[in-house]
């Protein structure tokens, strides 16, 4: 089992190691991060969510190749892999969102005729190997999620969180934020 510290560490040195990439967007995995913990700040969010929008695309940077795939068709569960990598040390308030924002994105298309055209290249392009909008059945089913609402907010900030040259607070600004998250997880 991973301990809280080495898990800040790993979530810094992962940053640092993939952060300035790039991604298919205008912007950095760095940037998009901390845009949408901003977004998520700005909206007055828990700290579970503010951490979980930082975090949201963490699968991404856990394995780079992921983003090559997708222009290739093929689907690397980026949510899955971050949402596993964080279990370790974090409350499902934190994960369950991050595993779940690609389906709140397929569950937005279904359900909100405007939403697609919001959505940029690189968004749909991933949409299609994501599995495209949601059946009724599967709507039905991401309903009942218990973290549906988080999710579908933090889709919202991942979406809005693309701007280039936005203004952010840097990345170990959020480290006291982190740490409480994952200590509150952590008492035993």
């Amino acid at each position: 089992m991973t301990r809280p510290d080495g898990m800040v560490a790993e979530i810094f040195s992962v940053f640092a190691r993939h952060g300035a990439e790039h991604y298919g967007e205008g912007v950095t995995q760095i940037e998009h991060a901390l845009q949408c913990a901003q977004l998520a700040v700005d909206h007055h969010c828990p700290d579970t969510l503010v951490v979980a929008a930082l975090l949201h695309d963490i699968g991404r940077l856990l394995d780079p190749s992921g983003n090559d795939e997708e222009t290739q068709g093929i689907d690397a569960r980026h949510e899955d892999v971050g949402a596993r990598m964080l279990a370790a040390c974090f409350p499902p308030d934190v994960t369950e969102p991050i595993r779940l924002h690609v389906a709140a994105k397929r569950y937005l298309c279904a359900v909100d005729a405007d939403y697609r055209a919001t959505l940029s290249e690189a968004s749909l392009l991933s949409l299609t190997v994501q599995g495209g909008p949601m059946s009724h059945d599967e709507v039905a089913r991401f309903r009942a999620e218990p973290f549906f609402a988080a999710a579908v907010q933090l889709r919202r900030f991942d979406d809005w969180g693309k701007r280039t040259g936005c203004p952010v607070a840097p990345l170990d600004s959020y480290r006291p934020t982190i740490e409480a998250v994952i200590r509150k997880e952590n008492v035993a």
